[in-house]
């Protein structure tokens, strides 16, 4: 089968398009024939082993997983002999980040519990787009945020996979939504169901009156002390990605400041699951979570979606097609 395959930590131009082996399910898993899989930030630290630390799980010296993708859609072609639900012919999708990747080919073998059955309004790229960006919002909003119906929630960083995600799951709980982006991507968050649209280049949100019951900050380069200034007296900010700064600055003082004061600041690492693939999975089918996809490439193309991906513009999510 064909494969994109990176033996060394590096750049776009060191990924390689390659015939592998097929993989031949053992017991316990389900041979997928993968239809359309997507880009994720976890695929870029996959790629260049930065930051260091992420090393230690994906490879100290060269990467333990050669072949990159964590989100898939396709159709199952066989099944192990421990395979009680999942059978041949099922159109499923999932996050294979904590199995081994391997989305960027033509075949894959997993175990079914990391796939859920692919809601059949949806297309193969619409379901490769969701998992990892879905799940992450939805872990933001619900898990660590404590989102609630009525609640006034800003997504800063809101036109990206996640972003746009979130945007809609908010709604999805009745929340009334503010989204901050730029003013290239106004439009797809109105359309994604955003109540409110701050243009960032424009405006400061940080610096205006209103304030936010929960704050999720998917990007942006604020500091913990500008997010808390917008948070409600018992409000959540959740950090998911955003400068090295930021990191730090939630995962050393965000305790801190949630220790002594009613505001909680934090941050959040996803965590794969097929339960909250099939929740997902009834948004999608209750049109509730309307992927945008901005640009589709051939697996031939990866590194040119590596590329793009990489250039931070992305609106919405990049899809790979086989």
């Amino acid at each position: 089968m064909k494969a994109i395959v990176s033996n060394k930590y590096g750049s776009a131009e060191d990924l390689e398009l390659k015939e592998v082996e097929k993989p031949i399910p053992q017991d316990n898993q389900v041979l997928v024939k993968i239809h359309a899989a997507s880009l994720n930030y976890g695929n870029l630290v996959l790629l260049k082993g930065k930051p260091f630390l992420a090393r230690f799980a994906f490879g100290l010296l060269r990467p333990k997983y050669p072949i990159p993708g964590g989100d898939i859609a396709g159709t199952i072609e066989a099944v192990g002999r421990d395979i009680k639900k999942m059978k041949a012919g099922d159109e499923v999708f999932g996050d294979l980040s904590g199995c081994g990747w391997g989305g960027f080919a033509e075949y894959v073998s997993v175990p079914e519990h990391v796939l859920a059955l692919k809601p059949v309004n949806s297309t193969f790229e619409q379901a490769a787009a969701v998992p990892m960006a879905g799940v992450t919002a939805l872990q933001g909003l619900r898990n660590k945020g404590k989102i609630q119906s009525g609640q006034k929630v800003l997504i800063n960083g809101a036109s990206g996979g996640v972003g746009l995600a979130a945007v809609q799951i908010a709604k999805s709980y009745g929340a009334e939504v503010t989204g901050v982006c730029s003013t290239r991507n106004i439009d797809i968050l109105r359309s994604s169901g955003a109540d409110h649209v701050i243009d960032y280049t424009k405006e400061d949100f940080t610096q205006k009156p209103q304030r936010y019951d929960l704050i999720l900050g998917v990007n942006g380069y604020q500091p913990i002390s500008a997010y808390k200034r917008a948070l409600s007296p018992n409000g959540i900010y959740v950090m998911i990605g955003g400068s090295g700064a930021q990191l730090t600055q939630a995962m050393v003082f965000g305790p801190w400041t949630s220790l002594f004061g009613s505001k909680k600041m934090g941050n959040m690492l996803q965590r794969p699951n097929q339960e909250d693939l099939l929740y997902l999975s009834d948004l999608l089918k209750d049109g509730q979570l309307k992927p945008t996809i901005d640009r589709c490439y051939t697996l031939s193309e990866v590194p040119e979606a590596f590329r793009y991906f990489d250039g931070g513009h992305a609106r919405g999510k990049v899809v790979i097609t086989m």
